[in-house]
């Protein structure tokens, strides 16, 4: 499948509370919000499909693996951006304050797949991964 084949994802995930999934996802980190009722709420994530489901019993601590000397939260989602966009939402996030599991930074330096990476967590607990990478080609470098 090409890269503009592509289609946007559908992510549903638990919460907490759904006014602090709100403030997390549409202002912190500008998702436009589309529909939503008093059991879960749309978001769009760069053009992806991502539904918060009010499931406080469902926010479980989350499992570490090492990657490039790093503990990487297990099950995480996040989206591919261009570098400049994540450059651009790295320096917000830093600005802004939020508490990374992973620092933004370069991993895999020099090899194939090197990539820009960050890690940090929603109120609730679900781990986000935003990355980059000077061409998509190396997406699924060997």
């Amino acid at each position: 499948m090409s890269q503009t084949e592509l289609r946007p994802f559908h992510l549903a995930f638990p919460v907490r509370d759904l006014e602090e999934a709100r403030e997390f996802y549409g202002k912190k980190l500008g998702c436009p919000e589309g529909r939503s009722s008093d059991q879960w709420i749309d978001f769009n994530l760069y053009g992806h499909q991502i539904v918060a489901h009010l499931a406080p019993n469902e926010c479980n601590p989350v499992a570490t693996s090492d990657v490039d000397e790093h503990n990487v939260p297990v099950r995480h989602f996040g989206v591919v951006l261009d570098m400049p966009t994540w450059e651009a939402l790295a320096d917000r996030l830093k600005k802004d304050g939020t508490e990374f599991v992973i620092e933004p930074y370069v991993r895999f330096k020099g090899q194939p797949g090197e990539q820009a990476t960050m890690f940090f967590m929603d109120p609730s607990g679900n781990a986000l991964e935003f990355k980059a990478f000077h061409s998509l080609d190396s997406l699924f470098a060997k």
